[in-house]
């Protein structure tokens, strides 16, 4: 389930990216399903910060840079 955060980035849909902590990497990577499953837990809201950026995101045909990221 999203957060209220990631619920307003998908315009209101209610997806959610998975977001591994740094002790579940190696569950998630190298572990039967089951137990990589395990590793998705809801992420802390108040650890996750958002802002615009450019729409330069969405296109492939420009090249990945730190600009991308910038808040617009």
């Amino acid at each position: 389930m999203a957060t209220l955060l990631l619920a307003e980035v998908h315009n209101g849909k209610p997806r959610m990216p998975a977001i591994l902590a740094v002790v579940d990497h190696e569950s998630w990577l190298s572990t039967a399903p089951a137990q990589a499953r395990a590793a998705l837990k809801p992420y802390p809201h108040d650890l996750m910060t958002a802002w615009r950026v450019s729409r330069r995101v969405n296109n492939p045909r420009l090249p990945n840079d730190a600009h991308l990221i910038e808040p617009v």
